[in-house]
């Protein structure tokens, strides 16, 4: 790839612009800033340089350009990346043009073609779009999601799209053909025949595959039939509606997980934009991964019945192993979103917000059993501990546990007992996935180290000041309250090779704050955070090492600590909310 076609993008697309089509900026001085996509905050430490071409957060330290902000944002890689800024720039990029059939048309093309033609099917018959007003979508969500109809022929879609020139190979390639087993004309027939079509999107609002639920009579037909795995579609990794909602998701701060096509439709149309659902297949550890890259919160939406239950309980398990917060909410039984939206919103609403933690969910349960002392103890171990046992954080854990206690009557000491027999984060990999604690441990060092690097930043900045807005020799003895002097010096140290870049940084972000020295009452009171986190960490390996050892004095003396820590994060917490 010649650079010439990069810097083709880059003239013809301001950093602003492309920035700005997915963050709210505001302009500052010659920058702008606005609220990191990347992570979330209260107040904007995203900076995008217009001079640059730049963005760079100061909360977590992300930063590059506009390849990389889409790379990121859209989790594409870089070629994905690339081609998708080329569109928005008008630049051809001959290197990477798609290889074409022997007829010159791309898979992306005859998904395209295909679209079409389905939705001119849904508007030439009207007992389908009946039935789709009847379960309660409009006209703007039909045209918006591009449902369509497949006719209840053979070939049909196949001979018209052959007749635009798409080849056989285009078509068996996206999982729009198959070929027979018997000797039948040209010997393919079309997959989705007598069906109401759901196209399914990429990211970036690309047809990559499709979705198609049995309209006309077909005894022996699946209700549900999905596109075939192919080089645009993989199951495991696409969710859909996540075009739509991905914007909504990193808004609200969460994402809304349910089961069907309908649901995610009602779902949206009700104003729950947020929501996205698999295709066909149980939710994966690469759907949670993408969700995650746009927020930390996940809540489950699960039929009421049995079945969506126990689905809903093992995609929480492997969504919680994966540091996600997970919320449940459950819906009146035989209920489904799209049905009890459409029968009453209200009640919908209402399920919504009074959802729960997946381990209240299940500890309100318990309780309302009316079960014994013993018989709850019981319960607890083997219903709430094990979803316990798959939260990474271990502050987390300390949280759940304390409120378990209080709850329950049942003591501290003999939950963690029993929680410790578990196979859980601190004794490496936290479940199948192979998800390690210690890769939450590494976020939470990269956050505080980001921290120290914005303090040293504004130390510098403040030193190179004929008048300077801070007392900086105040700000270096608050520093020394949570490091080792000899710490502190080695830190400088590292950071004066970084200095005329920590000063740009610090007067980028800084320099039209009213208020400093609040600012960096906030960036002290994160890191006193970051530092009692690491803190409670080594006390509860110490903790497990005591246990192994059986030195029952040690245990609870460590066990002191874990609790005198936890009560310092939490007068923190409420610190903040007092400021």
């Amino acid at each position: 790839m010649s650079s010439s076609s990069v810097e083709k993008i880059k003239e013809n697309l301001d950093v602003e612009q492309v920035i700005g089509a997915y963050v709210k900026l505001e302009k500052a001085g010659g920058n702008y800033k606005g609220r990191c996509p990347f992570h979330n905050e209260k107040s904007p430490s995203f900076f995008v340089s217009p001079g640059r071409g730049t963005y760079y957060c100061f909360g977590c330290g992300a930063k590059g350009d506009i390849f990389t902000f889409v790379q990121e944002f859209e989790g594409l890689d870089f070629v994905g990346a690339l081609k998708m800024l080329a569109e928005k720039a008008g630049v051809t990029l001959e290197e990477y043009a798609p290889k074409k059939s022997a007829t010159g048309e791309s898979l992306h093309d005859a998904l395209e073609s295909a679209t079409k033609y389905f939705e001119q099917n849904l508007k030439d018959k009207k007992e389908a779009i009946a039935y789709l007003k009847k379960r309660g979508l409009n006209d703007e969500t039909i045209a918006k999601w591009r449902l369509g109809y497949a006719l209840p022929q053979w070939r049909h879609l196949s001979s018209s799209l052959k007749a635009q020139g798409i080849s056989n190979d285009s078509l068996l390639a996206t999982g729009l053909i198959k070929k027979s087993d018997t000797a039948r004309e040209d010997g393919f027939y079309d997959v989705f025949r007598g069906r109401i079509v759901f196209p399914i999107f990429d990211s970036s609002g690309k047809v990559i595959a499709f979705s198609g639920r049995i309209f006309d009579d077909a005894p022996d037909a699946p209700k549900y039939l999905n596109s075939p795995e192919t080089a645009l579609f993989f199951k495991s990794e696409t969710l859909y509606g996540l075009n739509h909602a991905k914007m909504s998701i990193r808004k609200k701060d969460f994402s809304m997980l349910v089961e069907g096509q309908m649901d995610l439709l009602m779902c949206h149309q009700a104003g729950f934009d947020n929501a996205v659902a698999s295709s066909g297949t149980a939710f994966t550890e690469g759907h949670l991964l993408r969700l995650k890259r746009l927020s930390n919160r996940i809540l489950f939406v699960f039929d009421g019945d049995s079945a969506g239950f126990a689905a809903a309980l093992k995609s929480a398990t492997l969504a919680m192993s994966l540091g996600l917060e997970v919320k449940l909410s459950a819906l009146p039984e035989g209920e489904d979103p799209a049905d009890l939206i459409l029968k009453d919103p209200e009640v919908w609403s209402e399920k919504i917000k009074q959802s729960k933690h997946v381990i209240d969910f299940h500890l309100d349960q318990i309780l309302a059993g009316g079960a014994d002392t013993r018989q709850l103890a019981k319960q607890v171990e083997q219903k709430i501990l094990p979803y316990v046992a798959q939260i990474v954080s271990s502050i987390e854990q300390s949280h759940f546990v304390s409120q378990i206690a209080k709850r329950t009557g049942i003591r501290e000491e003999a939950i963690w007992n029993d929680l410790r027999r578990i196979p859980r984060g601190t004794q490496g990999v936290v479940s199948e996935t192979g998800v390690k604690k210690e890769i939450v441990e590494a976020e939470v060092k990269k956050r505080k180290n980001y921290i120290e690097r914005r303090l040293y930043g504004i130390i510098f900045w403040q030193e190179s000041l004929a008048e300077k807005m801070i007392d900086v020799t105040k700000l270096r003895v608050k520093l020394l309250t949570f490091l080792k002097d000899e710490y502190l010096v080695e830190k400088l140290r590292l950071f004066e090779k970084e200095k005329e870049e920590l000063v740009f940084e610090a007067e980028a972000y800084f320099g039209d704050v009213i208020n400093l020295e609040k600012e960096i009452e906030e960036l002290l009171a994160n890191f006193e955070e970051d530092i009692l986190k690491e803190q409670f960490t080594e006390a509860m390996m110490s903790l497990n090492k005591a246990e192994s050892n059986l030195d029952e004095a040690r245990q609870k003396e460590l066990l002191t600590v874990c609790q005198d820590i936890g009560k310092r994060l939490s007068d923190l917490s409420k610190k903040r909310i007092e400021r």
